[in-house]
């Protein structure tokens, strides 16, 4: 047998908004950006920050893959541009 909706809106707990919640007091501008920037600091706190040499290895890494990527493509231009100057040229 199927459930009508009077029996499933009874086996659901109520998730609204309840009344056993005080209602948020809104803070002043100088408390929300107060609070903003004490959550930034905690947030920063938690980050797991590179060693030097670790650093060393990512900027290393980083910069070898830029130099292919612009050897890649200044190959590519190179090779496409004599083939449209011999095409159209």
């Amino acid at each position: 047998m199927t459930e009508t909706s009077s029996t499933s809106a009874m086996s659901k707990p109520d998730r609204g908004r309840g009344g056993d919640r005080r209602p948020e007091r809104r803070r002043s501008p100088l408390g929300r950006m107060s609070l903003f920037y004490r959550q930034i600091i905690a947030e920063l706190r938690k980050v797991v920050w590179p060693t030097r040499n670790e650093l060393t290895t990512y900027t290393t890494v980083v910069i070898v893959f830029v130099a292919i990527m612009v050897g890649i493509v200044a190959t590519l231009d190179y090779g496409f541009s004599k083939l449209v100057e011999w095409v159209f040229g």
